[in-house]
């Protein structure tokens, strides 16, 4: 029996499909931000920071980098009822992905730190610059530029990562996908179109970081 395509009825939801991006868009959005506050604190913590901070800071990315988001995502959306803290699905996966984020965030940042020399710093110091000063001008600024390629990369990944989120019944693009699978029973054309769509996410992702790049570190 042969298959033959038909993309008209997975066209014809466009309306959820779009929906589903911008849920995902908004997502990803959500995530980078928390996600890259808390790799700079974190990372900063590791670096700077008393044992205890470092011990605590340590746990933290090895507990999240050596367990599966979906289960992260399940503890908080599943887990955390069992003690009295009901989250909704979107609230849930946003605060998951920022977790989960975090940690990845944490160990490139605490790389590009660790990569400014030690006499830079003093340097500083000699200057009459502030320890902010010191962290935000001569730390930071080259930092972010040598580690910039990294986060742009883990943040794609995150983009992509957001497909876990279908599974506690956020409306993201997954989600979407597969309530129109369901209705159509296209399964090739829905899950090709929905590749289409993350593939085009991802180039659209990457040629913004490209941008702001170039407009960040190579302009000025």
């Amino acid at each position: 029996m042969k298959y033959g395509l038909q993309f008209r009825d997975v066209f014809a939801a466009w309306e959820s499909i779009l929906d589903g991006v911008w849920i995902t868009l908004f997502l990803s959005a959500c995530a980078m931000l928390g996600g890259l506050v808390i790799g700079v604190a974190c990372a900063a913590g590791r670096v700077y920071g008393p044992p205890l901070i470092r011990r605590l800071v340590v746990a933290y990315v090895e507990i999240i980098r050596n367990t599966p988001l979906l289960v992260q995502l399940f503890l908080i959306f599943f887990g955390l009822p069992s003690f009295g803290v009901r989250l909704d699905g979107l609230t849930a996966a946003i605060i998951a992905l920022v977790i989960n984020l975090g940690a990845y965030t944490t160990e490139i940042v605490r790389a590009g730190l660790e990569a400014v020399p030690k006499a830079q710093i003093e340097a500083g110091h000699s200057l009459g610059l502030s320890g902010l000063q010191v962290f935000r001008y001569i730390v930071m600024y080259p930092s972010l530029k040598a580690m910039f390629p990294a986060l742009a990369s883990q943040f794609v990944l995150l983009m992509l990562a957001t497909s876990v989120v279908s599974q506690i019944s956020v409306e993201d693009l997954f989600h979407a996908a597969s309530i129109v699978q369901s209705r159509t029973f296209r399964d090739f054309e829905v899950y090709t179109v929905i590749g289409v769509l993350y593939l085009g996410l991802a180039f659209a992702f990457r040629g913004l970081f490209a941008v702001i790049y170039r407009v960040a570190f190579v302009q000025r």
